[in-house]
């Protein structure tokens, strides 16, 4: 069975809202996107960096799964964020997104992903 997913608005946030993201690490969320429609994972209609948030505007890659798609983003630009920050020296950043959880021992970016498809003429009548 075919998988069609609808646009949808994606809200990923940086561990208890703390001010990750600097011009370098959202050169590393940029380049993450443009892998994901590179590799044709997802669409990326628009996207807006803060601090310590993102929104994206995205539609993911027809029988793909979201999880997948979602996870391989958030998974690559934390282990960027990890090596950046100890390659820049600063153990001491690092040290704000150690968590004690069986499957990893640093984290960046919060679990709860908000996710809402968006329905609308815009994204139904593309020509």
């Amino acid at each position: 069975m075919e998988h069609q997913y609808h646009p949808e608005f994606l809200t990923a946030t940086v561990l208890n809202w703390q001010h990750l993201l600097d011009d370098e690490f959202k050169k590393v969320v940029v380049a993450s996107m443009k892998w994901l429609v590179d590799a044709k994972k997802c669409e990326i209609y628009a996207f807006v960096i803060m601090p310590n948030h993102i929104h994206l505007l995205w539609k993911i890659g027809n029988n793909l799964n979201r999880s997948e798609v979602q996870g391989a983003f958030l998974s690559y630009t934390a282990h960027e964020f990890k090596k950046r920050l100890l390659n820049r020296g600063e153990k001491h950043l690092l040290e704000k997104y150690r968590v004690n959880l069986i499957d990893r021992t640093f984290q960046f970016w919060q679990r709860d992903c908000v996710v809402k498809e968006c329905w609308g003429e815009i994204f139904l009548n593309k020509s």
